[in-house]
């Protein structure tokens, strides 16, 4: 998805408990009829482990014939990473890939030297109206795969593990946790992961990754005596184990890895360890250079500043 503008996230919630590093406030943005929410980057944190940017997409509803249009832009230097709780997003890219993404599965789309895309929502499901609740986070590529081909993966339900105890699903996305490993292929060490508690339940996280984090979708959490509702993103600090008691039906998201090698910049919609590659990736899409997407003739124009 484009990075759109919008306002840096604010300092979030006094809190007490000592494993708890900050806590992110997102700040939304209504793009047009449909809302996100913006985690990272943040004001005094641009990432954990590889994730460099965190989106909340909705939820949102559209009024029948109308739906998400991102038109045709470009990526360096990360990998998209697109789950869905609700709805549908067409997927289309200068690979020539064509998908739907529903909810539950994943699309893992890897820009390295560079990619074009677009998201929208299909002409049948716009007929009969539709919604539109998810996460898309970007992944920095380690310098060594930052310019490799493009490429485009699509994982379905089946294919991510799912890990059920007491009142908690857990579904891995990237990674390895609570005794499983996801087929989803990453090139610097990181996990990913949807919890779904019912009230009551307790999730535990290890401190397997130096760097973590858990975004709060929906519900109400409580973390040594602290609670946090939707809307939070929990910076942990290395080390601590954690355990995450839910106060009501909630569903989180869990990333994080291992410190990235190196700063990252990020401008628009490139990401990379070199000011000079963005500065020479704003000149190749101002000048037609990147590939297009088959079947589409509209474009993001590069922003004027």
């Amino acid at each position: 998805m484009s990075h759109q503008p919008a306002d840096d996230p604010a300092p979030g919630d006094i809190h007490a408990c000592a494993a708890i590093e900050q806590v992110i406030v997102p700040r939304a943005r209504d793009l047009g009829g449909f809302e996100v929410r913006r985690a990272l980057p943040s004001v005094g944190r641009k990432m954990v482990g590889p994730f460099i940017f965190f989106d909340q997409m909705g939820p949102s509803e559209f009024l029948l014939g109308q739906g998400l249009d991102v038109r045709p832009h470009p990526h360096i230097g990360l990998s998209t990473v697109t789950f869905l709780f609700d709805g549908e997003i067409m997927h289309r890219d200068s690979l020539g890939t064509e998908l739907a993404i529903r909810p539950g599965e994943l699309n893992l789309m890897t820009a390295g030297r560079g990619i074009t895309h677009s998201e929208r929502t299909a002409p049948e499901v716009r007929a009969r109206g539709s919604r539109l609740f998810g996460i898309q986070a970007w992944a920095a590529l380690p310098k060594t795969h930052e310019e490799q081909p493009p490429a485009f993966l699509h994982h379905g339900v089946e294919d991510l593990p799912v890990i059920r105890d007491n009142g908690l699903r857990t579904r891995l996305i990237m990674g390895s946790a609570y005794g499983e490993t996801s087929p989803v292929s990453f090139p610097w060490a990181a996990f990913y992961a949807e919890a779904v508690l019912a009230p009551g339940a307790i999730l535990p996280l290890d401190a397997d990754y130096e760097e973590r984090a858990i975004y709060v979708v929906s519900g109400e959490i409580d973390i040594a005596g602290d609670s946090f509702g939707a809307g939070r993103l929990l910076i942990f600090r290395p080390g601590d184990r954690i355990s995450v008691l839910a106060l009501s039906n909630a569903r989180l998201m869990l990333l994080g890895g291992d410190p990235m090698d190196g700063p990252r910049h990020i401008w628009w919609n490139f990401v990379s360890s070199s000011k000079e590659r963005i500065d020479q990736a704003k000149q190749a899409w101002q000048s037609g250079r990147f590939d297009g997407v088959p079947g589409e003739s509209e474009f993001i124009p590069l922003p004027s500043s």
